[in-house]
């Protein structure tokens, strides 16, 4: 019987430490968007930060996705 591959991204374990210590930082309310940036106060840009930080260092991180657009209909 095959197996299937499942389509999961998969991350290293550096990868997952560096997203673990951005969303640290995230909750004590010291993370920011930049050196003097605002504020992080969505979860879901904290962990793209702690990802994009690992991708940068070379850590096991997936590539990011393709921007899918949409097709435009050629007026008739």
């Amino acid at each position: 019987m095959a197996t299937k591959k499942s389509s999961k991204r998969k991350y290293g374990p550096k990868a997952a430490k560096k997203v673990a210590r951005v969303m640290r930082e995230w909750k004590e309310g010291s993370l920011h968007s930049g050196p003097n940036g605002p504020k992080v106060t969505s979860r879901k840009q904290a962990i793209a930060i702690g990802i994009s930080e690992a991708r940068r260092e070379g850590d096991k991180a997936p590539k990011r996705a393709a921007k899918k657009t949409k097709a435009h209909k050629m007026a008739a």
